[in-house]
């Protein structure tokens, strides 16, 4: 093990540390080579945009029929591709008309950024780490019961999100502008799952719930049974990422206290310093 002396910079000491991220794979990278590692990528899914506005328009017919007193915005790249629908179907200032009568939420930084940049107002925000149960309580004094709450989802429903919300009897309107899917080439993600029990990687860093899921999918489509317990360092940019791993039987040795790539890296190298 490599020792951190003093107030030095911990330092990942040359270990490969496989990447499951993809849009944000080559930032990730980059944080982990400047901290001494070698970066793998192992892409695990990708964004896929809905090319049918067919959905929009129905969101937004129903949208108007019956006003939402709150809209959830979930991710930043939702907040961006629901608005370019919108534009596209030429119903930008009926949506804006929308929002501006209603509660506007959002779930972390990325949709707090999408919004300020699109000019919309925020009245609700999720505390750190910005999972479900933060953004339920930034929720908790509104009246939800027979009002109508739209919500953008994030790559797939979020069914913990939906059933809380309709516990507190409010109408669920829901709109997916795109979903996560398998990369095209899952090549490298192959190669990641044979070449992990032979002790060929030092880390896995997951920074979504998908990734994890995608990454024992492709392993169980191989036939490989995946022990990250034994050999293997397991990180988490947050708490839904670790979720994932743990309900699989998964140990998770490294989970920043913020939810940042950066703080993720410089956790897993304080920790591999130790």
């Amino acid at each position: 093990m490599i020792n951190q002396v003093g107030n030095s910079r911990p330092t990942l000491g040359g270990r490969t540390v496989a990447l499951l991220e993809a849009r944000r794979a080559t930032e990730l990278a980059s944080l982990v080579e400047s901290y001494g590692g070698v970066a793998r990528h192992a892409p695990a899914l990708r964004e896929q945009e809905a090319t049918d506005d067919g959905a929009i328009r129905a969101f937004l017919d129903t949208a108007t029929r019956q006003p939402p007193h709150i809209v959830i915005f979930q991710t930043g790249v939702g907040v961006q591709r629901l608005h370019a629908a919108i534009e596209r179907l030429g119903r930008t200032a009926d949506w804006l008309a929308l929002l501006n009568q209603a509660v506007v939420a959002v779930r972390g930084p990325k949709p707090t950024a999408a919004l300020r940049e699109a000019g919309i107002r925020i009245d609700r925000r999720a505390a750190e780490p910005y999972t479900t149960a933060e953004l339920l309580d930034a929720l908790a004094q509104d009246e939800l019961q027979g009002k109508t709450v739209a919500l953008q989802h994030y790559g797939e429903p979020n069914a913990e999100l939906v059933a809380a919300l309709r516990s507190r009897q409010a109408n669920v309107l829901e709109v997916e502008v795109y979903s996560w899917q398998l990369p095209e080439d899952t090549g490298p993600l192959e190669q990641l799952i044979r070449d992990l029990p032979g002790r060929q990687v030092d880390v896995v860093v997951a920074t979504s719930q998908a990734q994890v899921r995608h990454l024992f999918e492709v392993a169980a489509q191989l036939d490989v049974t995946l022990d990250l317990n034994r050999d293997t360092v397991v990180a988490a940019v947050g708490p839904v990422a670790a979720r994932a791993f743990t309900d699989r039987g998964v140990r998770v040795d490294v989970e920043p206290a913020h939810p940042k790539m950066g703080a993720l890296v410089n956790e897993l190298a304080k920790e591999l310093s130790r």
